[in-house]
């Protein structure tokens, strides 16, 4: 309608000062409701044509979507292992910190496992302490034969040195007996010794071993138990925390809620363009969004990426073919950041939001390159971008009352 009027005093009004003043038709008698579309006939049609053109420049140049909110990034509350809910320690809604305690789970199998492994590295411990004590004992064991082997193995010298000295004066049965007497407390020292390295090698490496082993056990029950209390991973907020002792949650079928991040939904605004103003928007594009939660506020925004891809447009390889037929014409998915640090601080986020984003040529027209007519053309599509964004004002103006009279709640 504002174009309409706007075109009509470059048009309609001009041709009915001409049939006024020129030919001197007057409305009631030359000029009638029936033969004004006559009369009239070369404003009208020119008004009609100029509008239409001023409308597909408008939003073609200064592209326009009421296709915009401030998505917001939520993070699910899921426990690692499923489990009943013992206790749940934040209400339903409320502010929490990076390591807060949400929830716990029942964790008597997983205190029964910790339990047993600390009852293990506790065994392992008392068997270092007796094998310590039997290297102890192996020590005592080996000198014990050492003393004994150096007994019958002197016996058995000078035996043999007084057979030597004097033959016949020692009985060969004798020196055989010591022989074999030796021998045997020499095998007996070479058992002590195996003996005693193998308490060694019990108390240095299989123990050891052992309890590390053990430990590692302890760690993991340990780690299992933690899993039953469930923290908050971020700084946030929880909302809608309806959990309540005894719910059963699993994380791959039910997760126990949402934490919403601070911050989150009040850094950017995303929008959706139609597909025709794709070659057209481009990062660094001045914007300005009206949101639903923050009326009759205009919010000075710049286009810092655009998705190069339309989301209608993916599909994931399967069993089926693709009908092209069958997909919904997508948008052109555009982020959006304020000028000003907390423009965003006030809008509710996943607030719906009205969007214009502005064409500037500022650069092109000071060009010396740029010819006298190209720059008239630019200069033209700069400033019918004062109509759209008189638009939006309109728009932010009468929003509430569009919503809370004109909507029927």
């Amino acid at each position: 309608m504002f174009e309409l009027m706007l075109c009509s005093l470059f048009t309609l009004v001009p041709d009915y000062l001409y049939r006024r003043y020129a030919q001197g038709k007057r409305f009631g008698k030359e000029i009638t409701l029936f033969s004004v579309w006559y009369e009239l006939r070369w404003g009208i049609v020119g008004c009609v044509m100029l509008t239409v053109l001023l409308i597909t420049m408008i939003f073609y140049f200064h592209p326009s979507t009421t296709s915009a909110a401030l998505f917001f990034r939520t993070v699910p509350i899921v426990p690692e292992v499923p489990g009943r809910v013992a206790e749940v320690k934040v209400d339903f809604s409320a502010p929490v910190k990076k390591g807060t305690v949400l929830f716990t789970l029942d964790s008597s199998k997983q205190q029964a496992a910790l339990a047993t492994a600390k009852s293990k590295v506790a065994e392992i411990d008392a068997q270092l302490v007796a094998a310590k004590v039997d290297v102890v004992k192996a020590e005592a064991q080996l000198q014990q034969a050492n003393s004994d082997y150096k007994q019958a193995k002197d016996e058995l010298d000078v035996k043999v040195e007084l057979q030597r000295r004097s033959p016949g004066i020692v009985p060969q049965r004798d020196i055989e007996k010591l022989q074999v007497l030796a021998d045997g407390r020499r095998a007996a020292v070479d058992a002590a010794v195996a003996a005693k390295t193998s308490e060694e090698t019990q108390v240095s490496t299989l123990l050891p071993a052992a309890r590390a082993s053990a430990e590692a056990a302890l760690d993991q029950a340990q780690v299992d138990l933690d899993k039953t209390i469930i923290r908050a991973g971020v700084d946030g907020r929880v909302e809608q925390f309806f959990l309540r002792p005894g719910d059963i949650v699993n994380p791959l079928m039910r997760p126990a809620g949402v934490l919403i991040p601070d911050g989150s939904g009040q850094r950017g605004l995303q929008a959706g363009f139609g597909q025709i103003e794709a070659q057209v928007l481009k990062p660094g594009m001045v914007a300005e969004a009206a949101c639903t939660s923050l009326p009759w506020t205009i919010i000075p925004m710049v286009i810092t990426s655009v998705q190069d891809y339309i989301a209608a447009g993916q599909f994931r390889g399967g069993e089926q073919l693709i009908d092209a037929s069958a997909a919904k014409p997508g948008t052109i998915l555009a982020f959006l950041e304020p000028l000003d640090k907390n423009g965003l601080a006030d809008v509710t986020a996943g607030s719906s939001c009205i969007v214009n984003a502005y064409t500037s040529n500022h650069e092109e027209i000071a060009s010396k390159d740029t010819s006298a007519l190209r720059g008239f053309a630019l200069h033209a599509i700069d400033t019918v971008g004062l109509v759209h964004a008189l638009l939006l004002r309109i728009q932010a103006l009468v929003l509430p009352i569009k919503t809370l009279v004109l909507s029927g709640h």
